[in-house]
């Protein structure tokens, strides 16, 4: 099963500089984006839904802004639209989930910050109700992918320059913290690096060119403890861009 991960920057521009083409080229079982910066009714192109897929999309409701999708080419039993936080916090981002018999896959779009207080509050509680979510559900019998733009990075080999990083929100040391506990003590697997353990793999240049400026890895597939063992394979595609972000690519040995 190949599982492609992107954060579009607007899905329009992504099209426009040849994301499907691409897509098209790649036979993924599932492809989920993120911050597709539209809404729903203005993706009825046929460009938007690629034959051979079932598409689901999960708008912000204002235009211009966030918003997450999954194209799947098996049809899900079930569809999950938000975290169901009591808080409402989950809507300050973007999930959509799809449900097989066995596995979900999410397409995620977490908040992300600026140093002011108020926007670090909203992403910190964000991720407190995540983490819980995400420990609650390693007790149900099945499998999760969660794909998505987590707007921080984990370890110094995923950024381009940690000291310069650490003050920057994305990299701040709860943030790194809150990854090592999802992977150390909650059981999830960081997907890509069971295939690639190198450093210099990023996947978010804010300059939108890659190799200029700080290189992160915020694009990340978080797989439960089974189906991190199953990954065969992951990339990060390098050989065209068509957003700030590129597509991370993994492989597991598993059908849906």
């Amino acid at each position: 099963m190949r599982v492609i991960s992107l954060s579009v920057d607007g899905i329009f521009q992504a099209a426009q500089r040849g994301l499907y083409d691409w897509l098209d080229s790649q036979d993924a079982d599932v492809i989920c984006l993120q911050d597709l910066r539209a809404l729903e009714y203005e993706l009825d192109d046929d460009v938007f839904h690629p034959e051979g897929y079932f598409a689901y999309f999960f708008d912000s409701g204002t235009p211009h802004y966030n918003g997450v999708a999954i194209y799947t080419r098996k049809q899900p039993k079930a569809l999950i639209f938000g975290l169901g936080f009591s808080s409402g916090v989950d809507m300050e981002g973007r999930y959509l989930q799809v449900d097989y018999e066995h596995m979900s896959i999410g397409s995620l779009l977490a908040p992300s910050a600026s140093s002011e207080v108020e926007s670090q509050e909203v992403k910190i509680n964000f991720f407190d109700d995540l983490q819980a979510h995400m420990e609650k559900i390693t007790r149900k019998r099945r499998e999760y992918i969660f794909c998505g733009n987590w707007q921080m990075a984990h370890t110094p080999r995923d950024v381009t320059d940690s000291d310069a990083l650490q003050s920057e929100s994305g990299f701040l040391p709860h943030e790194r913290q809150w990854l090592s506990q999802l992977f150390n003590q909650i059981g999830y697997v960081d997907a890509f690096r069971r295939a690639i353990r190198d450093p210099d793999e990023y996947s978010w240049w804010p300059s939108n060119k890659i190799g200029t400026g700080p290189g992160w890895r915020t694009d990340l597939q978080v797989a439960s403890n089974n189906l991190g063992q199953r990954v065969e394979y992951g990339a990060i595609y390098k050989n065209g861009q068509f957003s700030s972000h590129l597509p991370v690519i993994v492989d597991y040995d598993i059908e849906l």
